[in-house]
């Protein structure tokens, strides 16, 4: 089956844009994704085809109107999940990416301005994603960013399906230093034990240097990691070990 995407968007250029080339272009070729955009304006029931207005209560800027977004919406319901970017929305995470790259795909809002009528949430079934605590233009980057989180781990679109198996937050941890050839590059060489062929050492210095630099870069990361390991089974035994 097709996982298929929906942008709801006022700037339907704007897609595929960079998911049109590498991996994400290259299955989309080959029919493991599929993407259609709904362009907002179209929706707008008056000839200046006007999509938002002056914020209630008075303020800086425009929001979108919740009857023409609404409309937009709906001319596309279906099972799939609807997500709109906003910074308001709770953190992508990358089970949640995984969760949506499993099923049947979704369909995605894009704000621009001040963002949405409130009431649009509280009429429709959306699920409110940030991919950040920054602010962009608008949300069609942010939903770029979770199209290509969801793509790459979709059946056959990465080389090996081993090869997002160690990946930063796959574990919990940030992912371990990786090296290459050449051996020496300005007199730095890449670490003995990933030429020493021992496999088990490697994975060692390897689940090592991830819990390093995941407490040194992400504690917030570093924090849940133990927790969980702590709350597990596994976990709780091991802590007794040490201690």
């Amino acid at each position: 089956m097709t996982w298929r995407a929906t942008v709801v968007t006022l700037y339907p250029a704007m897609f595929p844009g960079p998911l049109g080339l590498s991996l994400a272009g290259r299955a989309q070729e080959e029919g493991r994704w599929a993407l259609d955009t709904v362009q907002i304006r179209d929706f707008a029931t008056d000839r200046h085809r006007t999509v938002d207005d002056t914020p209630a209560g008075g303020g800086a800027g425009m929001v979108l109107r919740a009857d023409v977004v609404a409309a937009a919406l709906d001319s596309v319901a279906d099972a799939r999940p609807v997500l709109a970017m906003t910074p308001r929305g709770r953190p992508l995470t990358q089970d949640r990416v995984r969760a949506l790259a499993s099923g049947a795909g979704a369909t995605i809002l894009c704000g621009r301005f001040e963002g949405f009528d409130e009431r649009l949430f509280e009429g429709r079934a959306i699920e409110q994603v940030s991919i950040g605590d920054y602010i962009l233009s608008g949300g069609e980057v942010g939903a770029l960013v979770l199209l290509d989180a969801c793509i790459r781990l979709l059946p056959g679109v990465m080389g090996a399906p081993s090869s997002g198996v160690d990946e930063s937050f796959e574990t919990g941890l940030l992912e371990y230093p990786q090296y290459t050839r050449p051996q020496l590059w300005e007199g730095r060489t890449i670490p003995e034990v990933l030429r020493s062929g021992d496999h088990a050492k490697i994975a060692a210095w390897r689940k090592s240097m991830a819990e390093k630099d995941t407490r040194l870069r992400r504690p917030d990361l570093w924090e849940r990691h133990e927790g969980a390991r702590v709350q597990s089974p596994s976990g709780a035994q091991r802590q007794t070990k040490d201690e």
